[in-house]
């Protein structure tokens, strides 16, 4: 068997939700644990180093902005690579998955609205303009409302999974014009100087604490997701229990 094969082998089991809730017993404690070593790592490294000779103390709210911004970036990614599973290749977990980000994707925009504001008073002198990168954010949360309020409002489960997948798949456009916002516009915020082709140019006392911050961002938010995941897989569990009792309950009463 070649190794494609068997990687897609791999990828159809995990549509089976038994295997993929095992599979999740065996993760979380790993994932829950690395985290929490990166997250001591990072903010030990973020109170170590020096403030900047600029922006003093407030550049440390950096260490949890910029992970903050990318989580809900990459989250709403993650919501993209469900939806196209849910519409083309029909996986079982793929609308269990697109669900499960909504909500954690939603926190971490908010946290960066939020923290954005915080570092723009003292480097802008106001907590909030409406340039090209602040106001695709905005729109980036009031979309993971508005997806995490559909998911609620169809009772239909096949119905909402293939209208929420199509309202996913049009609304990633907003994530290219928030990550090139800064090149196309004038806006207040700086370009890019971690992921750059040329490399960073931020001073290397600074990007250790950030890349540390950012690698336990990542591992909470694939803790946080494949327990959402878990937890999701076992409500529909219930609610089906539920239903089917519902149904034999009425049968029973229609025969007496």
């Amino acid at each position: 068997m070649s190794e494609n094969s068997l990687a897609i082998r791999k990828f159809s089991d995990l549509a089976n939700p038994t295997r993929f809730l095992a599979l999740a017993d065996r993760l979380l404690p790993w994932l829950a644990g690395l985290a929490a070593l990166f997250f001591i790592a990072g903010l030990w490294l973020s109170f170590t180093t020096e403030g900047d000779y600029q922006q003093g103390e407030t550049v440390r709210i950096m260490y949890v902005h910029v992970p903050a911004a990318w989580l809900s970036m990459m989250c709403y990614s993650v919501m993209a690579l469900a939806a196209l599973g849910t519409l083309v290749w029909r996986h079982p977990l793929a609308d269990v998955s697109s669900r499960a980000a909504a909500p954690i994707g939603a926190c971490f925009t908010f946290l960066a609205l939020v923290t954005g504001s915080l570092w723009g008073k003292p480097m802008w002198g106001t907590w909030w303009v409406w340039d090209a990168r602040l106001t695709s954010v905005f729109v980036l949360f009031l979309m993971y409302l508005g997806l995490m309020a559909l998911n609620r409002a169809i009772d239909d489960p096949a119905r909402s999974s293939k209208v929420s997948a199509v309202l996913v798949l049009v609304g990633f456009v907003n994530i290219p014009i928030i990550k090139f916002s800064v090149e196309w516009w004038n806006t207040l915020h700086q370009p890019a100087s971690v992921m750059r082709l040329d490399g960073p140019t931020i001073d290397p006392e600074f990007l250790w604490p950030l890349i540390a911050m950012a690698i336990a961002f990542t591992l909470l938010f694939f803790t946080l997701h494949i327990a959402a995941m878990r937890n999701e897989i076992l409500r529909r569990r219930v609610t089906a229990l539920r239903r089917l009792a519902a149904r034999s309950a009425g049968r029973g009463a229609r025969t007496k």
